[in-house]
């Protein structure tokens, strides 16, 4: 069993992003309790937008006809995001990711636990279209992860692999897709992260 500070991949091509945002409280149990109230926000997507701020993209789940979904995220869902930019024509104005895999583990020895949610662009689950519906390439992966270590509870995103979406019919949307993804990889996405990791850990 992995500790949740070696669990995220290397980079294997492209561009990568890592960004974090911790709270070290006073005691174990408040630890515990807040690891908790973290937890079910990072499962919450509809309550990401207000995390992290007005300017920042707004998140919606679906499911896999691309209906709203009003319930925590599970592998196999779809997030629908707004970005503050303008929209992919394949994915009807949003890029889409899909949960790939939802991961939780503990170790009460070693005193941590975490829970792990990789999501990967992905397509229009409303349309036939199955062309990937991100300003990144299929290839790409995110992982968002809230793990706690002792009396110290931690929020990150790490991107992956992060390269372009060109392969789309749509000229409109490759250079779309190519200015936004050329944006993130200089680190554009990092304030967007940064303010959700924050908002993540905050305590209320």
């Amino acid at each position: 069993m992995k500790h949740p500070d070696n669990i995220i991949p290397e980079n294997q091509q492209g561009a990568k992003s890592d960004t974090s945002s911790s709270i070290t409280l006073p005691s174990l149990e408040e630890a515990l309790n807040h690891f908790q109230l973290c937890r079910n926000r990072l499962l919450t997507v509809s309550q990401w937008h207000s995390l992290a701020g007005q300017a920042s993209a707004s998140f919606s789940l679906t499911d896999s006809d691309g209906a709203p979904l009003n319930r925590q995220l599970q592998k196999g869902d779809f997030f629908k995001i707004n970005i503050p930019a303008p929209g992919s024509e394949s994915g009807e104005g949003f890029d889409w990711v899909q949960v790939e895999e939802v991961e939780e583990n503990s170790n009460e020895n070693e005193d941590w636990e975490y829970i792990l949610v990789k999501v990967c662009p992905a397509s229009n689950p409303g349309t036939s279209d199955r062309s990937t519906s991100h300003f990144f390439d299929a290839n790409a992966n995110s992982f968002f992860l809230i793990k706690r270590v002792n009396q110290t509870v931690t929020a990150e995103v790490h991107g992956r692999n992060e390269l372009p979406n060109t392969d789309t019919e749509s000229l409109k949307d490759k250079v779309r897709n190519t200015v936004i993804a050329i944006g993130a990889m200089l680190g554009i996405s990092k304030a967007q992260w940064k303010s959700l990791t924050e908002g993540l850990v905050l305590k209320e």
